[in-house]
């Protein structure tokens, strides 16, 4: 049986339409989990933070031996260094390759190869480097990394950090820094790089000193972007500077475009000396400001558009959340117009990544609590959470139970907690309508029922599961 927690997602645009999002727990034991890919096959790969990659079997268990451990390699000093991304060979199944972007001990930016020993086990020996980025600054350095269909590796890199990027490295076409890279590692320069580049990049050949390696500029911190599986296109979600949380979107074999930074954050303008035309620029199809329903929020954490098969009313959303307000969110394309949809805060996870596994499904992180979810429609799913209008999180639970009574038109008075035998191992009285942490650490693993009593004398049961 899985257990569940509903996300109510309402999209208001010229009609109505609303959207039951549920998050199963799917795995946990993780730390700093801060990207998931696939492989080729139905097991996920997490990447930790210190610089591990470890993999999730397809019941949710997490294997007891790291795929990859490189910490000695990885500047892991917190805040945004340490290992960032991979993305694997398209044709790993054969050759074992596999690519990795980290921050060195040096504070630098690293693209490498690895090779797998087993199908469990790759060869930490093994590392090709591929290139090196120097990083000015501590913050910023975050890139994401995924092959199109092209067979190219694309990589994004940060403006380089500090605030404001004082250097305008975004919009300097000689400087790596705030790009989409595009590189071809199947094809080395004889005598030269381990790569190559593409002859339809939008700089290739050019002797002005201009990084041939650029598809895309003018990017802030695109720490999270993916491709559309069906259509090719790139939707690369952005972090903000004050204000603004964006999200680009790059057509299937658009090149060479400029999404504004510095020049403006989302669509207003933030330092526009020496900029070129606005005319010239591409701006988000969709954004969401700090302040937006009251909500502090700071920091995009891009995911994927829903290309699965299981959840059918999904198709076509692109997922997202932030890292601050810990909300979930979606983007609707009609026609020529996007429209966002952000839900209420939720939970302490720290969403840091999705994840889309080979049939399409979609999962997203929490850096704070190492649990790795699976996002589900709430009309598909098994069980109804919906308790009085309250949300119950996270289900299953390891040590701590949250329960949100903000939304909910009942007084509430006293919490009941019982194990399957019907025997009360928990009793609260609950002073006023907020959140309250239950600890759950004294508890053996297992089903327990929580009942919820109303002044007026209601009540409401649900169940949860202690793991």
């Amino acid at each position: 049986m899985k257990t569940i927690i509903t996300l109510i997602i309402a999209l208001f645009s010229f009609s109505c339409f609303s959207q039951n999002i549920n998050i199963e727990l799917f795995s946990n034991g993780l730390s700093n989990p801060v990207n998931i890919k696939h492989a080729g096959d139905d097991r996920l790969f997490v990447a930790e933070r210190a610089g591990i990659i470890k993999i999730i079997n397809t019941d949710g268990v997490l294997a007891s031996t790291p795929f990859l451990d490189i910490n000695a390699l990885v500047s892991n000093n917190g805040g945004e260094q340490g290992l960032l991304a991979m993305a694997f060979h398209p044709d790993y199944t054969t050759n074992g390759y596999f690519y990795v972007n980290y921050i060195d001990n040096n504070g630098d930016t690293v693209i490498s190869r690895f090779t797998r020993s087993t199908t469990a086990i790759a060869d930490p020996n093994s590392e090709l480097v591929f290139m090196n980025i120097s990083q000015p600054y501590s913050n910023h350095n975050g890139g994401d990394m995924h092959f199109g269909t092209d067979g190219y590796l694309y990589i994004s890199t940060g403006d380089g950090g500090s605030g404001g990027d004082p250097e305008n490295r975004s919009q300097n076409l000689t400087s790596h820094l705030g790009k989409l890279l595009r590189i071809d590692v199947d094809n080395p320069v004889i005598g030269g790089l381990n790569y190559s580049i593409p002859a339809d990049n939008p700089f290739f050949g050019n002797t002005d000193n201009i990084k041939q390696e650029i598809w895309a500029y003018g990017l802030r911190n695109p720490w999270k972007w993916s491709f559309d599986r069906d259509t090719g296109d790139i939707w690369i979600a952005d972090v903000g500077q004050n204000q603004i949380e964006e999200i680009n979107m790059v057509p299937d074999a658009s090149s060479g475009i400029n999404y504004g930074w510095r020049c403006y954050e989302g669509n207003d303008t933030y330092n526009t000396a020496n900029c070129p035309s606005a005319s010239t620029l591409t701006f988000p199809v969709a954004q969401y400001s700090h302040s937006n329903d009251g909500i502090f929020k700071c920091s995009i954490t891009g995911g994927y558009r829903y290309r699965g098969t299981a959840q059918p009313t999904l198709n076509g959303l692109y997922f997202f959340a932030d890292y601050c307000s810990d909300e979930i969110g979606y983007v609707q394309e009609n026609g020529t117009t996007f429209n966002l949809t952000l839900i209420d805060q939720f939970g302490n996870d720290g969403f840091s990544a999705f994840g889309e596994d080979i049939n399409g499904e979609l999962y997203i992180a929490g850096i704070r609590t190492g649990i790795i979810y699976k996002i589900v429609d709430a009309d598909l799913s098994i069980e109804e959470q919906s308790i009085f209008n309250i949300k119950m999180y996270p289900n299953p639970v390891i040590d701590s139970l949250h329960l949100d009574f903000r939304n909910t038109t009942h007084v509430i008075k006293e919490i009941h907690i019982f194990n399957l035998h019907g025997k009360l191992v928990k009793s609260v009285s609950m002073p006023k309508n907020t959140i309250t942490t239950l600890s759950t650490k004294e508890m053996q693993s297992g089903l327990y029922f929580i009942e919820i009593n109303a002044e007026n004398g209601s009540k409401k049961t649900s169940k949860f599961i202690k793991n």
